[in-house]
């Protein structure tokens, strides 16, 4: 085209080969808050927080209080690294009830299963997660907890993962084992 001008004096550059400062950290090297927040589509890591916690409030909800104490114990490494103080904690921090009355209280109750009114089945589940999160209107509860999981997921043994599983209604537990 005459419009076009060639150099041919500078050195040509594969395109594939560029380095871009923009490019997407790859998973494994991404935090725990970051890995919810990017695959949740969620704005920010407060957000990731916030939610990871209802995720797992509802989880603990179906576990027995020994259960839960074990995934707890395998969850002591950082969420998010970061300098600043409102997200500066362990995963365990967020597996843990914020709010002392909640936690104290589901210590002390059986877990939530069955058909029953007092139950959570896979429709209840996700509806206390979009309920109780607070969810933006661009992202699922499914979506959400499918992140949860799967960042969730990396930081336990089988043994704790298999655990989990067993603890979730039919559907959720499919999310659980896809994750």
């Amino acid at each position: 085209m005459p419009d076009e001008v060639t150099r041919n004096d500078l050195p040509k550059i594969d395109p594939t080969e560029i380095e871009d400062s923009r490019v997407a950290i790859a998973d494994e090297h991404r935090s725990f808050l970051e890995k919810v927040m990017v695959q949740g589509g969620l704005a920010d890591p407060y957000d990731a927080r916030d939610l990871t916690e209802i995720v797992f409030r509802v989880v603990r909800d179906l576990m027995t209080t020994d259960a839960s104490d074990r995934v707890e114990a395998e969850l002591h490494e950082e969420a998010l690294h970061t300098d600043e103080k409102a997200l500066n904690m362990e995963i365990s921090d967020l597996w843990k009830d914020t709010n002392p009355i909640v936690g104290f209280l589901s210590r002390l109750r059986p877990p939530l299963k069955g058909p029953g009114l007092s139950g959570i089945n896979d429709e209840r589940f996700l509806t206390r997660v979009a309920n109780e999160g607070g969810l933006p209107p661009t992202v699922s509860a499914e979506k959400l907890v499918r992140a949860v999981f799967s960042a969730t997921k990396e930081h336990l043994s089988p043994e704790r993962v298999q655990e989990i599983g067993t603890s979730l209604p039919g559907k959720v537990q499919e999310i659980w084992q896809q994750a």
